[in-house]
Parts: C-alpha cells; structure tokens; sequence
C-alpha cells in the first residue's frame, strides 16, 4: 500500500492563489472544482481551496471526466526505483529535465465515463481519510452532478489501496449499485492462502496489514463482484479489458471506445512520466512480478508509439491524457494540451 509524506504546501499555496484569483474573475465553463465551498476570506485566515479537480473531455460519444484523488508524493524518492545501480542515471535524467529528485510525485487520476445511461468509474482512489491532501473523488462527483448511487459500473484495476480503498465507505459499498469489476487472478490472489510476494522488492512489513485490509474490502464488495478475463468486453462493447499483468497478478488496463476513437487507460504500467518513458526497464519496486511488469510496459510502449492511440495515465500529471511517442533509445509521454469544452 502507498504510503505518503506531509502535504506540498509551496504547491498548494500556489495553486490556491491562482485558482482563487480566477475564480474572482471570471466564469469558466468547465470549473475548477474544489474540496471545499469558495467562502469570502477573513483578513487574516483565508480558507483552503483544497486542488481536486474534474475535467472534462470526450471519446467520440462517451462523455467523461478525469478527477484528481490526491495532491501527495513518495518521500523515498528514487528509494523506491529499480534497479538500484541505475538510480545515478535516473537522478542525472530527472535533473536534467528539471524534475524534483528528492521526492516522487504521486498523481491520482481517476476516469468517469457516461455511457448513455451508464456511468463507469474507473479505480477509486484512497477514499476519504485523515489526510486533506487525499480522497477528493467524491466531492468531485458531486460537483459534476453524479451521486454515488447513479454509478452502474465499477472496475478495478488492481487492489493496491490508492485504487481499491475508494470503493469501500465504512463497511459498505461507495457505489452501492455499480457492479464491480476485475479479473478473477487478482481476486484470487488476494483470496489465496499465502499471497506471493517472493518476488516483489517492495517492503514486507505492511504486507499483512493490506492483505486483511484487502480481504475484508473485497468481502464487502462480494455482492457486487463480476469476474472477468483479459478480452472480456462490456458495455456493448465500450470497454474492454486489456492485458497488464505484473504489477501484480490481475492488473488490468482498459480499452475505452466509441466509433473511430479510442483511449488506452495503461493504469500502473507506469508510475512516472519521466522515468520510466526515458528507460522502460527502470521499475517501481511496488511491482508484485517485476520481471513481467517490465516486460508488459516495454510492450505496450512499442504498441502505442506505433498506434499513436490516445492514452491515460492513472499515476501521470493530471488531467492523464496524452499519448507514447519514442524518443531517443526509449520513449516520451505527449500530454494532451488542456481544452475546457468538448
């Protein structure tokens, strides 16, 4: 399970200053949204304007939306890559892309999709908790209109707590009539007697902790639960489960599509936007099977530099979207340029 250092502030600070001077000043269309109502400041102690957000964007017919969960980063920055002979170089590459080296960002995007009468939600992040930097899924939803009863489909890309912890409010469902989704290997795993973790670099010390936690969720959620395999697709066709194993055993990826167009939601095939294009081979130690993981991001890599398909990024800068371009011996992530109507 993740785990996260104190708040930005600089950052915070600064995007409050920006996002409050705009909205002072004029009237956007597509709004952005905040975890906590915009009130006339006091003098001396201005409220928070906490930076979750929800943008919208389309894929043909689908409407959707990318909402930020969390504003947090990995206090044990290059810590956590691999291999560790290669951390030099790493650090060299952030540094000269003039990235931070002493922390890793953690962006937490989650994507909202309406279907007609259908809405999809894709992970759900941390959930609401101690942290204000965490857990803004739900205050975004409501801002755009959607109540936690309207969703219909739920999938889950893997149970590791900044995707799964956000299904489970309390001791119920979030969502209490979406029907869950994810492959059966990952429900498996977790369900297994002794989940495998011999080959993760990862700590041990948490592992049992988030194996109970994870039980006891996936217990939860057992009455909407729908298992699937790689290839399944529902929705008409709308979404299908893409191969991604090795971050853990059933991590999916997902195919969104609607005519002509497309979008490749890659989830944890990538923690960084930076690194692991620039090489990769270089790899979060969060990984369950590094081996595969390495193996299946080289793959979908090749694929999208070849396709051009438009991409989401679960753990990219927000709002996620862009595509895989190569570049030198490895490859770049292309963000797509902001557009505030579709």
């Amino acid at each position: 399970m993740l785990t996260s250092p104190p708040p930005q502030s600089s950052r915070r600070q600064f995007l409050t200053t920006s996002v409050a001077a705009a909205l002072a000043t004029a009237t956007l269309p597509h709004p952005v949204f905040s975890g906590e109502p915009i009130v006339a400041p006091a003098a001396s102690s201005p409220p928070p304007i906490r930076n979750a957000f929800a943008y919208r964007f389309a894929i043909g017919e689908i409407e959707a939306w990318s909402i930020s969960d969390a504003n947090l980063a990995l206090k044990e920055g290059l810590g956590l890559m691999e291999p560790a002979a290669d951390r030099p170089a790493m650090q060299a590459d952030l540094m000269a892309r003039g990235e931070r080296t002493d922390v890793l960002p953690l962006y937490v995007n989650i994507l909202v999709a309406k279907l007609g009468h259908e809405i999809a939600i894709f992970d759900a992040g941390f959930g609401a908790g101690k942290n204000p930097e965490s857990g803004w899924l739900k205050t975004s939803l409501a801002a755009i209109g959607i109540a936690p009863e309207k969703v219909t489909h739920a999938f889950l890309s893997h149970a590791h707590g900044d995707h799964i912890n956000g299904f489970v409010t309390g001791n119920q469902p979030t969502f209490p009539n979406a029907a869950l989704h994810c492959l059966r290997d990952e429900l498996d795993f977790w369900r297994s007697p002794e989940p495998d973790f011999s080959r993760s670099l990862r700590a041990k010390g948490p592992l049992p902790g988030m194996i109970k936690s994870n039980r006891a969720k996936f217990d939860i959620l057992q009455p909407n639960l729908q298992l699937h395999r790689d290839g399944d697709a529902l929705l008409g066709g709308a979404v299908t489960f893409v191969p991604g194993r090795g971050h853990t055993a059933g991590h999916a990826l997902f195919r969104l599509r609607s005519g002509q167009e497309s979008l490749l939601h890659f989830m944890d095939a990538a923690h960084h936007h930076t690194l692991m294009f620039t090489n990769p081979s270089w790899a979060i130690n969060y990984d369950h099977e590094p081996a595969q993981a390495v193996d299946t991001r080289k793959k979908l890599f090749a694929e999208l530099a070849t396709t051009h398909e438009r991409s989401y990024g679960f753990h990219l800068p927000w709002p996620g979207l862009g595509r895989v371009a190569r570049a030198d011996a490895g490859y770049t992530w292309r963000s797509e340029r902001w557009s505030w109507g579709i």
